[in-house]
């Protein structure tokens, strides 16, 4: 049964009740709930792809610019790419319930760590249906509830969203509170959520560093920081041309608005001159505006001069910064200078310039002759993720299930007490 709500707080509240039932769900009834949930998105798929439309004209209108209308888009592909994600979850070992440590002490006393749900998990991002799903379908799968405050540029499609996961829940016997959303309450929602604590037990921020620093700083509620991605490629001197060239335009071209594309790389001087031109030149063929420094500027006319500003730019589009830097040294600083801490990746064929990288770069991925595209819930195993945590307590890198329990010993005796 649904209860009308007339504030964010009362939402939460209905949340935190709801709660304590989905948590005493067994693995199977939490999966058939998501195979629920993954059939209704796709028979609802007209009332959320019209719903959608709405969204993105609205922000066409207000001119959100293109990334975020990528964000944005929902059309029937991408509902049915949801579903499979939800299906994806299903499939996964139920998180709840791992034994994490356990001993016998030398009384005989019993004791076991066990891992349990957070309760509630809130979250707070902008123009990323997705994250709707996503996030309701980690949360559900572990055994929480979740509050969503997805904001104003996808409200239409959050509404939608929401309706059909709530109905399925309903139609399973489950408490539909268990999915609550405060997008309709706006900013005053987002406040509320950050204050709640005592209500949710956990806040995590999706989008714009200007959000997540937002959240961080003002929220009452534990926060797992997610952070913005100024991610660097690093081309080394015995570096390959062919997999330079392919792995920075897959990762700049193939999604550029998502935070695991590359944003700058740095080529080692001994690998500029025959590496560079091929690389440059199939940028250019996918539409990608080069920022460079003098040496970049130097061997392709059509850059544009990057000034400091450019170093430090989450682009989140078809703009990339370029450098050529001295050696493996000059190239470790820009990074640790630079780097949001999210991912990082070397292309070279020395074995001690790979694991040296690996060593000393300080961020929740690093990578070796890979595409930095692949730093992904999804693309990792773990069916859909919360976000990249880009912090280091609790959780770091993309987040799955196991991110979203924490634990509690239990003790089992036989009459012991203490001396």
């Amino acid at each position: 049964m649904t209860t009308v709500a007339t504030s964010a707080r009362e939402r939460m509240l209905l949340a935190k009740d709801a709660s304590r039932s989905i948590g005493l769900l067994d693995g199977a009834t939490k999966e058939q709930l998501l195979h629920a949930i993954a059939a209704r998105l796709e028979a609802d798929t007209d009332d959320i792809v019209a719903a959608n439309a709405e969204d993105l004209e609205r922000g066409r209108e207000q001119a959100i610019g293109d990334a975020l209308l990528d964000r944005l888009r929902l059309d029937r592909p991408r509902v049915a790419a949801l579903a499979d994600a939800v299906r994806a979850v299903a499939e996964l070992p139920d998180p709840v319930g791992r034994v994490l440590d356990e001993r016998v002490l030398p009384n005989g006393l019993r004791l076991q760590k066990v891992a349990v749900p957070f309760g509630v998990v809130g979250t707070i991002y902008e123009a990323r249906p997705n994250v709707t799903v996503d996030i309701a379908a980690l949360a559900l799968r572990s055994g929480n509830a979740v509050v969503l405050r997805g904001g104003t540029a996808a409200e239409r499609t959050n509404a939608a969203l929401v309706r059909s996961m709530r109905g399925a829940l309903s139609e399973l016997g489950c408490d539909p509170e268990a999915v609550q959303t405060v997008d309709e309450f706006g900013r005053d929602g987002a406040r509320e959520l950050m204050r709640a604590r005592g209500i949710v037990d956990v806040l995590v921020p999706r989008g714009s560093a200007q959000l997540i620093e937002t959240v961080v700083t003002e929220s009452l509620v534990p926060v797992i920081e997610t952070g913005a991605g100024v991610v660097h490629i690093l081309v080394d001197a015995s570096a390959r041309a062919d997999w330079a060239r392919d792995i920075i335009v897959n990762a700049k071209a193939q999604r550029p608005s998502v935070c695991n594309a590359v944003e700058t790389v740095l080529v080692h001087r001994d690998a500029a001159e025959r590496v560079l031109p091929g690389v440059l030149a199939a940028l250019a063929e996918a539409g990608v505006t080069v920022h460079g420094d003098e040496s970049v500027v130097r061997m392709h006319p059509a850059a544009v001069p990057a000034g400091e500003e450019d170093w430090a730019t989450e682009y989140l589009s078809l703009d990339l910064a370029v450098r050529v830097v001295d050696d493996l040294d000059d190239a470790l600083e820009h990074i640790r200078r630079y780097s949001t801490h999210h991912t990082e990746s070397i292309i070279t064929e020395d074995p001690g310039h790979a694991e040296r990288f690996l060593a000393e770069v300080d961020s929740a991925v690093v990578m070796v002759n890979a595409s930095t595209r692949f730093t992904d819930g999804g693309e990792f195993g773990f069916g859909a993720e919360v976000g990249i945590s880009t912090q280091k307590l609790h959780a770091r890198g993309p987040m799955g299930l196991a991110e979203l329990t924490s634990s509690k010993w239990l003790a089992r005796g036989d009459g012991q007490i203490r001396a």
